[in-house]
């Protein structure tokens, strides 16, 4: 089985590492790509093809995983040379899944959930051909929605929802403990409650959030836009703090 790879970041750097066995074998290609990437790509030892376009015909799995914003031309330019599953695993909204979706045959909607070069991340699924990538459950924790292209990229924006709004508020709480001088008490106050590693956990979450706030609050303002007909106070509240 020939699995092909389109773009070479955390995620499918993560997933060649991970999943290991002699009847797969990965491919990508140089094409475009960065000087970081290609070094990348080489350091891996994955086959290298000339174009995407190789790539895609070859392959019996095709993997997107780019960024958000070319998702949708990655898929316009090389789905259509898939023979097989195509898997995009890109941060998208669930309205460009569907675009993709029209365009591209054997579409199955992917979702990381957990950090991306852990060793145990969880692969969700949707979509009617889902069923031809549970095998994937042998190498990483593989698990299917349901037969509804969408669902997976939903799930992702409601986890997001939930851990940016909880963000926002952990360093509010923070930035506030801090100003009484009770961080630390604040930490072990909580850990009572949440777990010995709440506080390590904690600062990650916040260090992460501050360092990356502009991109985080673009994806709150994907979620609001795709869940405007619900109540989002909360969310939209998040978002106004990030902004700040």
């Amino acid at each position: 089985m020939i699995v092909g790879l389109i773009g070479f970041g955390k995620v499918s750097q993560n997933l060649f590492k991970l999943i290991k066995s002699k009847d797969m074998e990965f491919i990508t290609s140089f094409e475009g790509r960065s000087g970081e990437t290609i070094e990348a790509i080489k350091k891996s030892g994955i086959e290298v093809l000339d174009t995407f376009e190789d790539v895609a015909s070859a392959s019996d799995i095709l993997i997107s995983a780019t960024s958000p914003k070319s998702a949708l031309d990655v898929a316009l330019k090389y789905g259509k040379y898939a023979k097989g599953i195509y898997l995009d695993l890109n941060n998208i909204s669930p309205d460009t899944t569907l675009e993709i979706d029209k365009h591209v045959s054997n579409l199955v909607d992917g979702a990381i959930i957990g950090k991306i070069d852990s060793d145990n991340p969880i692969l969700y699924l949707s979509g009617k051909n889902s069923d031809g990538l549970l095998f994937l459950n042998d190498f990483i924790t593989t698990k299917k929605i349901s037969d509804n292209v969408g669902d997976a990229a939903r799930l992702k924006l409601l986890r997001s929802a939930y851990t940016k709004t909880l963000s926002a508020l952990l360093i509010e709480s923070h930035q506030i403990a801090k100003t009484c001088n009770l961080e630390d008490e604040f930490f072990d106050a909580l850990t009572l409650t949440e777990g010995n590693d709440f506080k390590e956990k904690s600062l990650s979450r916040i260090n992460n959030t501050l360092n990356s706030s502009k991109r985080k609050s673009e994806e709150l303002e994907e979620i609001i836009d795709y869940f405007d007909n619900n109540d989002l106070t909360m969310v939209r509240a998040a978002l106004k703090k990030l902004n700040r």
